[in-house]
């Protein structure tokens, strides 16, 4: 069976949907990845897949939506697949539009955010599919696992004391993603540095996160480490994961800490609430507050035995629940109706 999974951009190909195609060439399955050209590709190619890159664009513009659009046409029309699976709200739309306009036979999508959850038009919100069955995310732990030596090496690299409590939050620079209340939290938190792994995409929206960072004048405490590919030895090397979002899917980044073994700081909404046992494995903060957040944070800096508790218990509903390869072969079972 030829296959076509279509998403937005490279960033989300390589995150996202990578085991996937992998259990799909593991069944014998020809699977094409589609979306936005960038630079994360080289990735997914080097491991021998072919992707395409469309003119996707992560906006209603209307020319630019129409330009992919056609293009989506023009390949799917080349591929002829037996199923198209569609991601994301826009590339979604647009890939279930085109493939129906060629006649493909079989025709998936996933949501991998919450769309009726998050703040917007309800035009918008009403784009979601209806009933639909929820799968999960998954993280690989032979990738994602506590490590002394690894820990031992990246502080070392970074120079960073052996007992000093590092506070680590991965995820592209965006406001959602809550770092006004982050970095206003940590001027509270005085015995812990923060390090910031992620960035910003070219095309990310809304307000520009800078300000927040300059204001939050925090000096050595700060550590903005940028787009990493080794953040499995990062996790190892941190005490606490924070994640104080606005709104989520299932966010994972939890997962991977989670997985990693280190108790999290998340937001009371709809994703980590489904990860996070509050108290247990780690801490529920109400969104867009910086008092709970500091204070939490400041918990589990004062209490290394609370760390080690929570961390475990993450790492074990991890390993259950959310083990990549479970994840990628219950989509595929769904994708192929054979669940």
């Amino acid at each position: 069976m030829k296959i076509v999974e279509v998403i937005n951009v490279d960033f989300a190909l390589a995150q996202f949907l990578l085991p996937l195609m992998r259990e799909m060439r593991a069944r014998g399955h020809e699977v094409v990845g589609v979306c936005a050209d960038g630079p994360l590709l080289a990735k997914v190619r080097a491991e021998g897949f072919r992707v395409v890159a469309v003119p996707m664009v992560r906006s209603l513009s209307p020319g630019g939506q129409w330009r992919a659009f056609r293009a989506l046409v023009r390949l799917l029309r080349e591929e002829r697949p037996d199923l198209l699976h569609a991601h994301m709200p826009i590339s979604g739309v647009l890939a279930r539009l085109a493939a129906k306009l060629v006649g493909v036979k079989r025709i998936a999508t996933t949501c991998h955010g919450f769309l009726f959850n998050q703040p917007g038009p309800v035009l918008r919100r009403m784009l979601l599919v209806a009933n639909p069955i929820p799968v999960g995310n998954g993280a690989d732990p032979a990738w994602f696992h506590p490590d002394p030596e690894v820990r031992a090496l990246v502080r070392a690299e970074l120079g960073v004391a052996a007992d000093r409590v590092v506070i680590v939050i991965a995820s592209r620079l965006v406001r959602h993603k809550g770092y006004p209340e982050l970095l206003a939290a940590m001027g509270a938190v005085a015995d812990a540095e923060l390090w910031v792994v992620g960035s910003r995409l070219t095309s990310d929206h809304g307000e520009d996160m800078e300000p927040y960072f300059v204001r939050a004048d925090l000096g050595p405490r700060l550590r903005r480490l940028g787009w990493r590919d080794d953040l499995p030895r990062l996790l190892a090397a941190a005490d606490i994961f924070v994640l104080p979002s606005h709104f989520e899917g299932l966010p994972l980044s939890v997962i991977e800490a989670m997985m990693t073994g280190l108790p999290v700081v998340a937001t009371d909404i709809r994703g980590p609430r489904e990860l996070v046992e509050p108290d247990r494995s780690g801490i529920l903060v109400p969104p867009g507050e910086t008092a709970p957040l500091a204070a939490a944070l400041n918990r589990l800096v004062s209490d290394p035995a609370l760390r080690a508790r929570m961390g475990a218990r993450g790492r074990e509903i991890a390993l259950a629940r959310y083990n990549e390869i479970t994840i990628a072969r219950r989509t595929l079972d769904l994708l192929l109706g054979t669940a």
